[in-house]
């Protein structure tokens, strides 16, 4: 099959109480990041999302360079029933990072796209099912997917009614 940036195929799937919409493809401009990490078990995970949002925002703001995007974090199993955990913002220049601030990115190229409402901790189940997506269509995930949210998680506390975008990038296998 070949990848046509901008082209939806239409999926819609319920999974685990969370409403999937159709899967998209695109072509992703590598962006510069400033994030937090953190190893947490699941229930710890939102509100620490709270407060790494909000110190990565300060940051960024007192430094010049952003908030350039929207907030996003992108979750790996560690085992024992904890996840690593990186949240942050794209940033508008590259950044040294200060106090549990670091730089990072996030990668460019092809990347399967969708978008689910519900809580942060279901965004796993879109993961897999955008991995699977990827692989039907004869590629290959390369890395972590992400969630970008596209509600303030330090104003809005319904998870319930949380948008957000799961992003993960592949490579068309040759």
């Amino acid at each position: 099959m070949t990848f046509v940036p901008g082209a939806v195929r239409s999926r819609t799937q319920m999974i685990s109480d969370v409403t999937t919409q159709a899967i998209e493809v695109r072509t992703l401009t590598e962006q510069e990041t400033a994030v937090a990490y953190a190893t947490l078990p699941m229930a710890e995970i939102g509100p620490w999302l709270e407060q790494a949002f909000r110190e990565v925002a300060v940051y960024l703001e007192r430094k010049g360079a952003g908030p350039a995007g929207l907030a996003f974090a992108r979750y790996r199993r560690a085992g024992d029933g904890l996840f690593e955990v990186e949240a942050g913002y794209p940033a508008s220049t590259p950044t040294s990072g200060e106090g549990n601030v670091e730089p990072s990115d996030l990668p460019g190229g092809p990347a399967a796209v969708t978008v689910h409402v519900g809580p942060y901790d279901a965004g796993e189940s879109a993961a897999l099912l955008l991995q699977a997506w990827v692989r039907e269509q004869g590629a290959e995930p390369v890395g972590e997917a992400w969630e970008v949210f596209f509600i303030d998680a330090t104003i809005d506390h319904d998870l319930a009614t949380w948008r957000t975008e799961v992003i993960q990038p592949f490579r068309p296998r040759a």
